[in-house]
């Protein structure tokens, strides 16, 4: 089993987590939507796997890069 950090895509503030440790996810789940110029835009898991790590809270600002999520697969 591999970790994967999960990425913001963007530049924003975390407007929302969609997933807590322990929970399954499939590739392409949203696990964090991202507030940016307005708009709120999903970061996607890219693979399947389980939560074991949530690395940014609601409110927090997030960097285009910034691991947000990782996913034990």
């Amino acid at each position: 089993m591999a970790d994967t950090k999960v990425v913001s895509e963007v530049t924003g503030s975390v407007w929302k987590v969609l997933v807590a440790v322990g929970d399954s996810v499939e590739a392409d789940t949203p696990v964090i939507l991202i507030e940016s110029m307005k708009m709120e835009i999903p970061v996607l898991a890219p693979d399947s796997g389980v939560v074991t790590e949530i690395l940014v809270s609601v409110g927090d600002a997030v960097s285009d890069g910034q691991s947000v999520v990782t996913i034990k697969s």
